[in-house]
């Protein structure tokens, strides 16, 4: 029986890149691809197919960002599949990236300019608004939506005898000190994109406390700093064409590359951490670490371990939260639908 796994954000950067892997090492998996946009979908399931003809690709539309959207897919995935084997939480946003130019001069002159290169710390806010669904988008695109998505998976994922994975693209930027349980959307924040993914990684932490005996295990991954969608927010595409010839001369020199790895580049080489994951038996895997992309001066790809800097309790309480907020917005759904129903029989 062909392995099933679903990746969101599959139609670009990361998440492509990941498909293209998957399927380079096994064309007898069956990928779904999440995708907000269609058309972008089926060209890329198309170009897949061309590749590899063995393979089983398909599609289901999902916008993690709208909690109706997830809704609908989640029933659909369940009428087509009897389990998920694992899931890749990729998807994600960096809306409005403003760069912090005082921030950038001085670290240049510091000693941590390779730490500030490869982390964004201090160098980057962003802004952010409030959904339809009443929550703030980076919130609810990055954590909340895949949350919901999980939640809503439970039958296909939760099998003792066969463990399924959930695999997230966290971030290094990751960093407690953007993150509050008082306000986990991060609604008076200006890093909200930093604050999602250490609360992605509280969240890994509280599912495998809470799945691990159902077969069920969770892990993050960082790409590293790969040329996507979200970096081309950062600086224009051209700009970064200007920049790559200084960037790949500055890190083809070993020395420099052994403190700079986090620096992989392409979106292939950022999945290196996230392929390897797939691999490995998820009950074998430490929770509490971080599973880093990393590539050498010589263009050689590796994985690095990271210890979060987090503890348990912290993550069972913002878990918790999750299920609170879940349970509200489940709530406010079911009144908008019954409302929606009495005024169409009213007419």
């Amino acid at each position: 029986m062909r392995k099933v796994v679903l990746i969101t954000g599959a139609s670009s950067g990361i998440g492509l890149a990941l498909c293209k892997r998957l399927l380079a090492e096994d064309d007898e998996l069956h990928l779904c691809l999440a995708c907000r946009n269609m058309s972008k979908a089926e060209a890329v399931c198309a170009a897949l197919l061309a590749s590899h003809p063995t393979a089983e690709v398909t599609i289901v539309q999902v916008d993690v960002s709208n909690l109706q959207s997830v809704f609908r897919a989640s029933k659909e995935l369940k009428q087509r599949f009897q389990r998920l084997d694992c899931i890749y939480l990729n998807a994600g946003i960096m809306p409005n990236p403003q760069l912090n130019i005082k921030a950038l001069f001085f670290g240049l002159f510091s000693r941590k300019v390779i730490h500030m290169f490869s982390t964004a710390e201090g160098l980057l806010t962003q802004g952010d608004k409030i959904t339809a669904d009443g929550l703030q988008e980076v919130f609810e695109t990055n954590v909340f939506g895949h949350f919901i998505l999980i939640r809503e998976l439970e039958p296909l994922l939760c099998h003792s005898d066969n463990p399924s994975q959930l695999i997230w693209t966290s971030s290094r930027s990751a960093r407690k000190s953007n993150f509050s349980l008082e306000d986990f959307q991060h609604s008076k924040g200006k890093e909200p994109y930093s604050s999602s993914k250490y609360a992605t990684d509280l969240l890994s932490v509280a599912l495998n406390r809470n799945f691990n005996q159902q077969g069920l295990y969770s892990n993050v991954a960082c790409p590293g700093t790969a040329l996507t969608n979200l970096t081309y927010g950062i600086l224009p595409p051209f700009i970064w064409t200007l920049l790559m010839p200084a960037i790949l001369l500055l890190f083809s020199f070993p020395q420099l590359r052994f403190f700079a790895n986090a620096f992989t580049l392409t979106p292939y080489n950022g999945t290196e951490a996230l392929v390897w994951l797939f691999h490995q038996k998820p009950e074998s895997l430490n929770p509490l670490i971080k599973y880093l992309s990393a590539t050498t001066g010589f263009g050689r790809n590796y994985i690095m371990t990271q210890k979060m800097d987090l503890d348990e309790d912290t993550a069972e309480k913002f878990y918790q939260k999750l299920l609170e907020l879940e349970k509200h917005i489940r709530v406010t759904i079911q009144k908008t639908d019954n409302q929606a129903r009495l005024s169409g029989s009213c007419l």
